[in-house]
């Protein structure tokens, strides 16, 4: 699609400078999910938002409110507060458009592995290094660049930026804003895609299994039974859940070797060396597949546990208990043939030159869910390579930033700049 004056008057004023010592400065905030941090962020793109002339809205969430209603998606990390933050141009006749990133990271790891402070971000040529480089404050920076850039321009329709926290553990921070009422027609969020369009995301159910065994002394195990033993034939029987669900996946899935994995990620078991542990606590996700009911999935996982332990005479009378805390993610899905895709795949096209980018189903679980889940169109388009995120060898490049920055503006003009040309695509 040709660019016309308009758009090319935006795509200059995207300042590739002010995009750099942007992401340096949110990279330095150690927003880990959950921390006094995150909020801190929060309060400083508020700042940022009304110097872009915003309306903003900050608020303190209810968490005991969201917590106790039927759709909660759970949560991981302690929290004692949750700050919600949307900016919004002048709402007109027009649609709306929202984009959306998440602000909370991960914690770090062991800080062995880092070449430096993972919060102090390190600069090498074109590439940022730190802790939420493309996971996902570069995604962040790309929209605060994209709404600058735009600030001058008159739109039809509406934007609304939706900074969120917790999506790292569940999606409190998104789940809270659209209760508060904050919606749109389309959604585009910025998670690290590679240039890809992610238009489907499987889910990821956390679970936790208890393992019972009888402890006596390390000198008599023959009179005990180890927990870790007694472990060993249900992690067997996941492996093989996890390869039957992976048959027929939906060919958006099909770049994956794996597109729904089954991950045991803790296993813990014993007090003492020398005893016989009587219990091991091992907690994993699973994943869940394209239009799956999540219900269907914990039961599926319920029934191989217990298939299992009715396969082992300890396990028979003394049955492993499975349970299901922490993130709740379903999967969500662009509905097919909605033109949100070809309007952000075209304008790609048009800031690099090269073909409209695939359209891709992602395995891991987002905020894509909770919008399509409210009726939301929604895509994931933004900046950074995800196998580098939640590792000590994250990073991202500026010029990507750049790049996305200059699509979300194309893409913000072309549904719900003045100047249309077409019929409204939303």
């Amino acid at each position: 699609m040709t660019i016309n004056d308009v758009e090319a008057a935006a795509l200059a004023a995207v300042d590739e400078a002010a995009i750099g010592s942007l992401l340096l400065d949110l990279l330095a905030v150690p927003s880990v999910t959950g921390s006094a941090a995150e909020s801190e962020l929060q309060h400083v793109l508020a700042g940022h938002l009304e110097r872009l002339d915003l309306d903003v809205d900050l608020w303190s969430m209810n968490l005991a409110e969201l917590r106790a209603h039927e759709d909660f998606p759970g949560g991981e990390a302690p929290r004692t507060e949750a700050w919600g933050l949307v900016g919004g141009t002048r709402k007109n006749d027009g649609p709306t458009l929202i984009l959306q990133g998440h602000v909370d990271v991960v914690p770090p790891g062991d800080l062995a592995q880092w070449e430096g402070d993972p919060f102090r971000p390190r600069v090498v040529g074109d590439v940022v290094h730190g802790r939420g480089a493309c996971d996902m404050k570069a995604g962040v920076v790309a929209i605060l660049a994209a709404m600058s850039a735009i600030r001058a321009t008159r739109l039809r329709g509406q934007v609304a930026v939706h900074f969120v926290v917790s999506e790292e553990d569940g999606g409190l921070g998104a789940f809270g804003t659209l209760q508060r009422g904050h919606t749109g027609d389309a959604c585009v969020i910025t998670e690290p895609t590679g240039g890809a369009l992610m238009v489907a995301n499987g889910g990821a159910l956390t679970f936790r299994i208890e393992v019972p065994g009888q402890a006596t002394h390390g000198s008599t195990r023959y009179a005990g039974v180890s927990a870790i033993d007694a472990y060993l034939p249900i992690h067997a029987a996941l492996a093989r859940l996890e390869a039957r669900r992976n048959v027929d996946a939906d060919p958006l899935m099909s770049a994956y070797p794996i597109p729904y994995p089954l991950s045991v990620g803790t296993v813990q078991a014993g007090d003492w060396a020398s005893s016989v542990p009587d219990l091991l606590v091992a907690e994993g996700r699973l994943g869940v597949a394209l239009g799956e009911d999540p219900a269907q999935a914990r039961a599926e996982l319920e029934t191989c546990v217990a298939e299992a332990c009715a396969d082992d005479p300890w396990l028979r009378a003394h049955p492993a208990v499975v349970t299901w805390p922490g993130g709740q993610f379903a999967s969500g899905r662009l509905p097919v043939g909605h033109p949100l895709a070809g309007l952000v795949g075209a304008a790609h096209a048009d800031v690099t030159g090269s073909s409209r980018p695939a359209e891709k189903g992602a395995p891991y679980g987002s905020d894509l869910r909770l919008y399509a889940g409210a009726g939301v169109p929604t895509l994931q388009y933004g900046p950074g390579d995800v196998r580098l995120a939640h590792g000590p060898q994250e990073q991202v490049l500026v010029s990507e930033v750049v790049t996305v920055a200059r699509a979300l503006v194309l893409a913000t003009l072309r549904t719900v700049g003045e100047q249309v040309r077409a019929s409204p695509p939303l």
